[in-house]
């Protein structure tokens, strides 16, 4: 055992360790240790320091081997987004001027008329926010609150289902107000007379409104508005109390939409007075808590709406029990939905998540795996769930972080259609339907029938390498041999 004596690890006492392997009849161990290394003892004060080295120096370590960390892609900020400006040099922002005009003279004439009038918004947090800036708007300019209805679309449906428009039919409404529903060409909004205004900012052509409606859109004013600041933007004129009792929906609705890291510098309006009053922290709360009913599998949007509007201050809805319940179900659906991983196109510039829940996580899942995914190839994400409706699929897409900063930029909703324009059935296009790459440029998805879906997959082939891959093939039936084994290891003589 003299040898324990000099068997210690560098400024560790190794002494107890090797003892241990002479103790289990293992002495064989402490040979092969001390074989291989030079040991020496030292002293500090009165403690014996066993210190030991190699006989030979380790080879270095090939700077080729080591991963060298990319930096992370840093995302152009939003309000830099070059704008467009008209024959004067102005910019055309948040809509073009003779829209807003318009839509402050419909609203106005919807006061003055005291008629029945419908607000119909869109399920989240800023297509609420944009409802309840406009109703605290209308009772402001003097609407009694009795002649203003709100009407919140089902699950699975939209503004032009033949079910919706009949919903809508029924409140016999004279005015009709449809915010961040996204548009499209269609009949009236419904077919009993009345006046309609859209206020919207998904992407839309000229002729893409319900016919007769009057529309007021952001979508071709970059850095797009969204719906809510685009509402308060309009009505923020129309009566001093708006910015006082509605700037905080402004920030709600537009953090839902563009996330809380948003600058708020020209051309967006300076909100320093809002923070200051109910703080970053409050409201980004509040934009969860509010997008957290509509994603349950029971799509609560009416207790989201009628938290909304009973509230003057973000704060208030921290307290409520129904939406911190949707809250916490929710983060729950996600993190077990999460876990799947992604597969990608066969030129690998579409990686596609396939999830399987009740409840509207896909989204949520699209945004987290687009700031996680990198690759110089990669274009979007595409999430996939196939358990929120019946035989349909509901897929979002999001560009991944590493791809935001393209020339030319990526558009989701062109690489959707250029995927079915790819297919070898061109009946494709039709079978999918009109809610087939809808939204933003940005930030698109649709709603189509799984085997429609399918077909969609085998365009893309998902999880096919391409035939180029550098990958190295193995031979057929040919055995991997370890070549270092913990024997081989202890038997090396040293030199």
């Amino acid at each position: 055992m003299d040898c324990l004596h000099h068997c210690s690890v560098n400024l560790i006492k190794a002494h107890p360790v090797l003892n241990c392997y002479v103790l289990r009849g293992r002495p064989n161990v402490v040979k092969q240790i001390t074989s291989r290394f030079i040991t020496h003892d030292t002293r500090i004060g009165r403690f014996p320091i066993y210190k030991i080295e190699m006989k030979r120096a380790a080879s270095p370590i090939s700077t080729a081997t080591l991963r060298v960390k990319r930096p992370r892609v840093k995302a152009p900020e939003y309000h830099l987004t070059p704008s467009i400006r008209d024959e004067s040099g102005e910019i055309i922002w948040p809509a073009p001027n003779n829209q807003i005009e318009c839509a402050r003279d419909f609203i106005l004439e919807c006061v003055s008329a005291k008629k029945k009038t419908l607000i119909v918004p869109d399920k989240d947090a800023d297509g609420l926010s944009s409802g309840a800036i406009l109703q605290k708007t209308l009772i402001l300019l003097g609407l009694e609150p009795n002649l203003i209805s709100a009407h919140l679309l089902q699950k699975g449906t939209n503004l032009h289902d033949e079910s919706e428009r009949a919903a809508m039919a029924v409140y016999k409404p004279d005015y009709i107000f449809i915010l961040d529903q996204g548009s499209r060409q269609s009949p009236p909004v419904i077919d009993t007379p009345h006046k309609a205004l859209i206020i919207d900012h998904h992407w839309a052509l000229e002729d893409d409104f319900p016919k007769g409606s009057h529309r007021v859109t952001a979508c071709h004013s970059p850095p797009v508005a969204t719906s809510s600041l685009l509402t308060y933007h309009i009505c923020n004129e129309l009566h001093p109390e708006v910015q006082r009792s509605c700037d905080w929906l402004c920030v709600l609705g537009t953090h839902g939409d563009l996330g809380n890291s948003l600058k708020w510098e020209p051309p967006f309006p300076d909100m320093q007075a809002t923070f200051k009053t109910y703080t970053k922290s409050a409201i980004n709360e509040a934009v969860s808590l509010i997008n957290a009913p509509r994603r349950t599998a029971t799509y609560d949007v009416p207790a989201a709406w009628a938290a909304l509007t009973a509230t003057d201050s973000p704060k208030d809805l921290r307290q409520n029990s129904t939406l911190l319940a949707a809250r916490a179900e929710v983060n729950a659906e996600v993190e077990r939905c999460a876990r799947a991983a992604p597969k990608f196109s066969g030129d690998g510039k579409i990686a596609v998540i396939r999830v399987n829940s009740a409840a509207q996580v896909h989204p949520v899942i699209a945004t987290r795996w687009a700031g996680h995914l990198e690759s110089p190839k990669l274009h979007v994400v595409l999430v996939a769930n196939e358990g929120y409706l019946p035989g349909m699929v509901n897929f979002s897409c999001r560009i991944p972080r590493s791809a935001r900063e393209r020339d030319p930029p990526v558009n989701i909703i062109e690489i959707l259609q250029d995927i079915v324009a790819r297919a070898p059935d061109p009946t494709l296009r039709e079978r999918l339907g009109e809610s087939y790459a809808r939204g933003h440029k940005e930030a698109s998805g649709g709603i189509v029938p799984k085997a429609e879906f399918e077909e969609i997959l085998e365009i893309l082939e998902i999880g096919k390498k391409p035939a180029n891959s550098s990958s190295p093939k193995k031979a057929k039936g040919a055995r991997l041999k370890q070549s270092n084994t913990l024997t081989n290891y202890f038997s090396k003589q040293t030199a």
